[in-house]
């Protein structure tokens, strides 16, 4: 059964039997064999086939869902199992939402590595959202995410506190200001440059607009590294983790403005779907949440001279 569901899997992610077979490295005629019997099994045709394509229909959309989640399952029972008797190694997937996952991820990363090196991760970055429904899923077997969750399936351990803030270029009307206390009603006018709705990130910043009392026009990007660029080119505000602009800030190319009420406090999350982990999983977790390696990662960002 497990070889079926991934030849079924790679069929419906290729779209092609031809080009799954290539990725198998097997045969055309092997390929749509697995097929035949798997449908034969499910009592149902899973795929729409013409001379152009091959695609899910109904039936294998459901089928396609639930295959990945055991695919996921039954390589983590094996990698358990594998963990009893062996030393820290193997496969460990890390998702992280953008903020954690682009400015503080890799150090601890490089760290794991250095201290595990027969760990072998693979890193895949999304919005909270998207990360979340990957653990969900199991296709992640951690995550690190930014703002809240509403997943009752799901573990969430919050372990690392963010603070944001509002930033403006260096050239902006309001940096002239200098560290002069500003009151929220005064970027009511401005635009701000804000992440997509599933983000972390966004949901701090809609926080952060009622917390003011403000309801400005918004530029929506889809990522940190955009936002900052738009806003040192003098496009509009922002309101980003202190992660993310500490280089900038203190480069000279970001302000960060003294804002009543603010900074803004957050917490990251580390989301697992399951209490059984693997001996690289435990070893990663346990230096995630070492207040030491984080301190050092960001020589104590926590508390930028406002």
């Amino acid at each position: 059964m497990e070889q079926q569901l991934e030849v079924f899997i790679k069929v419906a992610e290729k779209e092609s039997f031809s080009r799954a077979a290539e990725e198998l490295h097997m045969t055309q005629p092997a390929v749509s064999q697995y097929i035949q019997l798997f449908e034969r099994e499910m009592g149902t045709k899973l795929l729409e086939r013409s001379n152009k394509y091959v695609r899910l229909n109904k039936a294998g959309e459901i089928v396609y869902h639930h295959a990945k989640e055991i695919i996921g399952l039954y390589t983590k029972m094996q990698r358990l199992v594998d963990d009893v008797t062996k030393k820290t190694s193997g496969p460990l997937s890390i998702g992280a939402s953008y903020t954690f996952g682009e400015y503080v991820l890799p150090h601890i990363i490089a760290h794991t590595l250095e201290k595990y090196p027969l760990i072998k991760p693979t890193i895949t970055i999304g919005n909270t959202k998207e990360i979340a429904e990957l653990v969900s899923g199991h296709q992640l077997d951690v995550g690190i995410i930014e703002g809240g969750l509403r997943n009752s399936k799901i573990r969430v351990e919050p372990f690392l506190k963010d603070e944001m803030y509002v930033v403006v270029s260096s050239l902006h009307r309001l940096a002239a200001k200098g560290k002069k206390e500003i009151d929220g009603s005064e970027l009511n006018d401005e635009i701000w440059i804000v992440r997509e709705n599933g983000s972390g990130t966004r949901e701090a910043t809609e926080e952060v607009f009622q917390l003011l009392g403000i309801t400005p026009g918004i530029l929506e990007f889809g990522s940190n590294q955009l936002i900052k660029e738009s806003v040192e080119a003098g496009l509009g505000v922002s309101l980003l983790s202190q992660w993310a602009i500490r280089k900038e800030v203190e480069l000279g190319k970001l302000e960060i403005l003294k804002v009543k009420n603010l900074p803004f406090i957050r917490q990251f999350s580390i989301i697992v779907q399951t209490p059984f982990h693997t001996k690289a999983m435990d070893s990663f977790l346990h230096l995630l949440r070492a207040d030491d390696l984080l301190y050092n990662i960001g020589k104590s960002p926590q508390h930028f001279q406002l």
